[in-house]
């Protein structure tokens, strides 16, 4: 379940609950306190992704307290 994740400050990329640092970036600024998902399959071809600056395709958190 989404709610139960963990969210990158710094990407906003979602991550499992169990981790540490990000997938993505590799910080250690996750935080639970997170709204709105999207997934990005394709940024290249993406305007959410060209405005939210995603180059990788993945799960993102739209709001990052």
């Amino acid at each position: 379940m989404a709610s139960d994740r963990l969210v990158c400050r710094e990407c906003h990329r979602v991550n499992d609950p169990d981790n540490e640092t990000c997938d993505a970036c590799n910080s250690s600024s996750l935080t639970e306190d997170w709204a709105g998902y999207v997934v990005i399959a394709h940024p290249e071809d993406s305007r959410i992704a060209s405005e939210m600056q995603v180059t990788e395709p993945g799960a993102y958190a739209l709001k990052v307290r």
